[in-house]
C-alpha cells in the first residue's frame, strides 16, 4: 500500500483539528478566496478538481500543477464593482528533480477614496491594494495520487495601515480509473505577522474544500461539484433587516426555518455545481450554480440571476481566451477575461 497519500490525509486532518473557521467576512486577505480566473470564476467557485493541464487550476488547486504546464503564462483581469479591479500574472516551470512550480503575481486595487474632515471638506485623495505572491508546487506519486502545496507572500495596505502575512495551501488528489477525479484543499493556513493596528490580529481566510470532476464519455460535458467549507456546517448568515424564513400572509409573523427545510438550507449552503459543454475542438460554454450566493446577497421581490454565472472559452491558434460573468447582485456583475499560452507553442 503507497503510505504516502494516507500520510497526506492524516497531515490534514491534524490541520483541521487545529484551526478555527472565520465565516462572514470576520478576517484579514479577504481577496484570496475571490475566484480571478474566468474559467473558475464561471464554474461559480475558487476552487476546482478538473485535471486538464490549466495552468488557472493549478493556481486553485497544487496538486494538479504538472509537466505540462512548464513554459505556460496566464494574465487576469477582473472588473469588479465600482471602481474595483483586479488580476494576476503566472507562470509554469517544471524542473526534474525538484518537480512542478506555477508562480503567481495576485493584485487587488480598490481605486481611488478622498479625504475628507468631520464638515465633509474634501482635501486630498488615498489608496487601497492587496498584494500577494504565490508560489505551487506539485507532484504526481503515481498513477492515481498527486499532492502540492502554494506559499504565499501577502501584503496589504490601506492609506497610512499597512500589513504583512504568511499562508499555505496543501491540496491532494486522487483519479479513479473511471476518470472521476477527486480533490481536498486546506487554504489560507497563515497568520498576520504584522497587523494593520498594533495589538489586533486578525485571522485569515480559513478554508477546507472538497471538489470532484467528470468528463463524460458519450456526451461533450464536464460535470464539476464543490463542497465549500467543510470545516463549518452552519454557513447561515441572516441578515437582520431580512430575516429568512417563511411570513404568515395574514399575520406578517417570520417561522424561522426548522427541521428538514433548515437542515437542507444549510447543506446547500456548501454546494456549487457547475459544468462545461464542448461545442467542436476550440469553444466551451460554461455555467453554474452558487446556491449560498444566492441565498445571502437575492432581493425577495427581484430574484434575477443572482448566484448563477456563466461563461465561454475560445481557443484561436495558439492562445486560450476565457471570459465570464458572475452574478452577485441585481447592480451588476463582475467581467472576468484571462488570457494563456505556452511559449513552447512558438518555438518552431
Amino acid at each position: 500500500m503507497n503510505k504516502q497519500p494516507l500520510l497526506l490525509v492524516i497531515i490534514l486532518l491534524s490541520i483541521v483539528g487545529s484551526a478555527n473557521a472565520q465565516i462572514g467576512g470576520n478576517y484579514a486577505y479577504s481577496f484570496l478566496e475571490k475566484p480571478v480566473s474566468a474559467r473558475i470564476a464561471a464554474l461559480g467557485t475558487n476552487f476546482s478538481a478538473i485535471d486538464d493541464n490549466d495552468i488557472n487550476i493549478g493556481f486553485v488547486n497544487p496538486s494538479l500543477i504538472n509537466k505540462n504546464m512548464n513554459n505556460s503564462i496566464s494574465l487576469a483581469y477582473v472588473n469588479f464593482f465600482s471602481e474595483i479591479n483586479y488580476g494576476f500574472v503566472q507562470y509554469g516551470r517544471s524542473f526534474k528533480k525538484a518537480g512542478n512550480f506555477v508562480g503567481t503575481l495576485q493584485y487587488y486595487d480598490y481605486g481611488k477614496f478622498d479625504y475628507a474632515d468631520e464638515g465633509g471638506n474634501k482635501g486630498g485623495t488615498f489608496g487601497a491594494q492587496d498584494f500577494a505572491f504565490n508560489l505551487g508546487w506539485g507532484r504526481q506519486l503515481d498513477s492515481n495520487f498527486s499532492i502540492g502545496a502554494t506559499a504565499k507572500l501577502i501584503y496589504s495596505y490601506y492609506e497610512s495601515y499597512n500589513s504583512f502575512g504568511l499562508a499555505v495551501d496543501v491540496a491532494g488528489s486522487y483519479k479513479t480509473k473511471t476518470g472521476w477525479m477527486m480533490s481536498l484543499i486546506v487554504s489560507n493556513l497563515g497568520m498576520q505577522m504584522k497587523t494593520y493596528v498594533a495589538g489586533s490580529r486578525d485571522p485569515l481566510p480559513f478554508n477546507i474544500q472538497y471538489g470532484i470532476a467528470k468528463r463524460l464519455e458519450h456526451v461533450p460535458f464536464m460535470f464539476t461539484l464543490v463542497y465549500d467549507h467543510i470545516e463549518k456546517w452552519d454557513l447561515t448568515y441572516d441578515d437582520p433587516q431580512n430575516p429568512s424564513g417563511t411570513v404568515d400572509p395574514i399575520s406578517g409573523v417570520l417561522t424561522p426555518k426548522s427541521g428538514f427545510a433548515k437542515f437542507g438550507d444549510q447543506f446547500m449552503r456548501h454546494i456549487i455545481v457547475g459544468g462545461e459543454i464542448y461545442v467542436g475542438k476550440n469553444i466551451v460554454l460554461r455555467g453554474s450554480y452558487n446556491y449560498r450566493r444566492r441565498a445571502e446577497l437575492i432581493v425577495d421581490d427581484k430574484l434575477g440571476m443572482v448566484g448563477f454565472s456563466w461563461g465561454i472559452g475560445i481557443r484561436i491558434s495558439k492562445f486560450k481566451i476565457n471570459y465570464s460573468r458572475s452574478t452577485y447582485h441585481l447592480v451588476g456583475s463582475p467581467n472576468y477575461l484571462t488570457l494563456a499560452f505556452n511559449l513552447d507553442s512558438f518555438k518552431k
